[in-house]
């Protein structure tokens, strides 16, 4: 089976739980991550690549983006996303549409260039080097000078708090790939539910040579410890600050 077979499938298969895991505390760390790096967005277009059930989308919405667009593998997720927006009854404030992102995009009719692009776990999903150069060439395609990039991205697989479940989410299964690493992601839910990731070398290990090509400055990675979460108990974060599963790393592409 393919890196995007496996991806669709596993995404299929936990759409109507997927959303079961916002109370987790690495994934509210994550939203608190995402809102600093969106910002202000009032009247921006926002293209959430890999944006699934529409977590972060609705994020953008309520932080004053005009609309957003999402892009994602998996139909059930991407029902998931349209079907909240129906319950919020919202019209027009997002578009969904199935694509995989490790590939051109050039098929969809997208925006020629949006105010913000995110991109959040769809490294982890590129299963190797070709793949994720394609992702970074379609985030560069569709950001426009002066625009804002963020995106999640795996920090430290090895770490304690990737072998606990502390924080509501562990690896397993960390096997070596010919880019980078393969893993298993499991959610501490219940009924717990995993994904299958692969990360390269040029995502995990912190390597902006991709952001740089993609024309972005001002390359940052959002600090943790500027959430609430961190805030209101660092004591109980200190094994993650010690060594982080995750990032969230924001950018501006450059005016010419």
């Amino acid at each position: 089976m393919s890196t995007a077979e496996q991806v669709k499938e596993d995404y299929n298969k936990f759409a109507q739980s997927y959303n079961d895991a916002s109370a987790l505390p690495a994934v509210l760390l994550e939203s608190q991550l995402i809102k600093l790096a969106i910002g202000d967005a009032t009247d921006l277009v926002v293209l959430d690549i890999g944006g699934g059930s529409g977590i972060h989308a609705r994020e953008a919405v309520e932080a004053g983006a005009r609309r957003v667009d999402i892009v994602d593998l998996s139909t059930e997720m991407l029902k998931v996303a349209e079907g909240i927006e129906k319950s919020l009854d919202r019209k027009g404030r997002m578009r969904f549409f199935e694509a995989d992102a490790a590939k051109p995009m050039d098929h969809l009719p997208l925006d020629a260039g949006y105010d913000i692009v995110m991109a959040n776990w769809v490294f982890d999903h590129a299963g190797d080097v070709d793949a994720f150069k394609v992702m970074w060439a379609n985030i560069s395609k569709y950001l426009k000078p002066g625009g804002r990039f963020l995106g999640i991205r795996m920090a430290d697989l090895f770490g304690p708090a990737a072998s606990t479940d502390k924080y509501g989410i562990s690896l397993k299964n960390v096997k070596p790939t010919p880019d980078g690493f393969a893993y298993t992601c499991l959610f501490h839910v219940t009924p717990a539910w995993e994904f299958d990731g692969k990360t390269v070398e040029m995502s995990y290990s912190g390597s902006l040579e991709m952001h740089e090509k993609s024309g972005l400055t001002d390359i940052q990675v959002i600090p943790y410890e500027d959430t609430e979460a961190v805030k209101s108990d660092p004591g109980y974060w200190e094994l993650w600050l010690q060594r982080p599963v995750f990032a969230v790393v924001r950018g501006t592409k450059r005016i010419v």
